[in-house]
């Protein structure tokens, strides 16, 4: 049986474009101009997969995405747009959307979407599956559009409204606490506490009684009955960093009260019922802990329900720039400054630099940076002594990754024109100039480059 996809954008020429590549992979296609006439093709057809241009004039792609979930009409739905934002990508996963993809579109990318779709809706089909319902809640802002962020923000649509237990895993300053808050900010607990315990920080004679408190003269020094975290997230959500440094004995009470949902206070014999949904972070590898019997295996598969991998920023230095804009404007209110930046001689050094400390090390070199610099930019002066060293060619050569010639050479091309531009405030005829080259030929290098759609 032939699928059929709708194409649901207000750009012909998009239609036709779309409409080749997925007919010419053995897909039936049908095209809407308009998110009203999306809609009622969506109701007559019932087609097995719909990509849906967020920008249109009247009903866009998210209003529309939000009418099916209302209907509750089970399409799988596509999101494409060039305009990506952290909010849009999580309020469009939020509103059930099954993948989100940004502009410029490659073909492959493309295909494997609508294929996972549709594999998707056949099983939706033979199970009846219902859409969930369509409340939108605002997102808590983390910074960065690259893909590998992309594919959490997704999950973070995804897992928010539900009860899930959640595991974040990633290294020493990813933003693994990012991750938890946004997922708290965003499902139906976030009028109600989130609550974070770091587990490699409390000794382990105390850690029990901060999880779960204590009576009064539970122990010498207990004066008074104190409730622990778990009470104090009560309807909300308990945050608990670095799970894998947690003793196995508080593993064991730990594990009771994800299966129970009750403790009692250290010291106590009242039994207390707990609703609170758990989010647990770690930088360990818990199968090698596991292995080494440091680690609960039934805890660990009662905490993975759901598991989210942060990205090293090694990883993602396309989110640079983002991260760095963000991190100075916050650095200029603390500190009363009106910085605009790094130069290009700088930033081509940050993307260079393998960042082992990732985000929290950004953080402390750009805060550093702007209190010692005297003026509007920041230079490679600025920076580090160990970055300062890696001025010269050798570490320039260092931030273009590898490939084939064609592809090291793309790159090259790419660093020197988006430098021209920044030097030139955006002036593409100044970068022209600049360049020796028309501006034609500019125009058509920066989208062969991927610098403008």
């Amino acid at each position: 049986m032939t699928r059929l996809v709708l194409v649901v954008d207000d750009e012909i020429g998009v239609q036709e474009a779309l409409r080749d590549i997925l007919e010419d992979s053995g897909y039936r296609v049908e095209c809407a101009s308009s998110g009203e006439e999306g809609l009622k093709k969506i109701e007559a057809l019932n087609p097995d997969a719909a990509l849906l241009d967020i920008r249109m004039p009247g009903m866009d792609g998210i209003q529309l995405l939000g009418a099916l979930s209302q209907k509750g009409i089970n399409v799988p739905v596509i999101l494409i747009t060039a305009y990506g934002s952290t909010q849009t990508t999580i309020e469009a996963m939020k509103l059930g959307a099954f993948d989100y993809l940004m502009k410029p579109l490659k073909v492959k990318e493309i295909l494997d979407s609508v294929a996972k779709a549709v594999e998707i809706k056949i099983l939706m089909d033979r199970s009846g599956g219902q859409r969930g319902d369509g409340e939108e809640i605002d997102s808590y802002t983390m910074i960065g559009l690259s893909g590998t962020m992309q594919g959490v923000y997704k999950t973070i649509g995804r897992v928010a409204n539900t009860n899930a237990t959640v595991l974040i895993r990633g290294e020493s300053g990813t933003g693994k606490e990012l991750v938890a808050r946004a997922i708290h900010k965003n499902s139906v607990r976030n009028d109600r506490p989130f609550v974070k315990i770091n587990c490699a920080s409390i000794p382990e004679n105390l850690l029990e009684s901060e999880l779960f408190g204590y009576e009064k003269g539970a122990f010498t020094g207990a004066t008074s009955m104190k409730p622990g975290k778990f009470e104090l997230a009560g309807k909300g959500t308990l945050f608990l960093d670095e799970i894998g440094e947690m003793s196995l004995n508080t593993q064991a009470k730990l594990l009771r009260v994800l299966q129970e949902k009750e403790f009692e206070r250290v010291g106590g014999t009242e039994t207390i019922r707990v609703d609170v949904r758990i989010i647990s972070a770690t930088n360990k590898n818990l199968e090698q802990s596991i292995e080494e019997g440091s680690f609960r295996e039934d805890l660990f598969y009662r905490l993975n329900v759901v598991e989210i991998i942060m990205p090293p920023l090694r990883d993602r230095k396309e989110d640079l720039p983002d991260l760095i804009k963000h991190i100075i404007k916050f650095c200029n209110k603390e500190y009363k400054k009106t910085i605009n930046g790094f130069s290009s001689d700088a930033m081509s050094l940050l993307r260079s630099y393998d960042w082992p400390g990732n985000i929290r090390e950004l953080k402390n070199l750009c805060e550093r940076a702007v209190l010692m610099s005297n003026g509007p930019v920041l230079t490679v002066e600025d920076l580090p002594i160990s970055l300062q060293k890696k001025s010269g060619r050798a570490g320039w050569l260092n931030g273009i990754p590898g490939g084939s010639l064609k592809e090291i050479v793309a790159e090259v091309e790419r660093e020197v024109i988006l430098r021209a531009l920044e030097e030139n405030n955006w002036n593409r005829s100044a970068v022209a100039q600049s360049l020796k080259m028309n501006r034609s030929t500019l125009y058509a290098k920066m989208k062969e480059l991927g610098i403008i759609d």
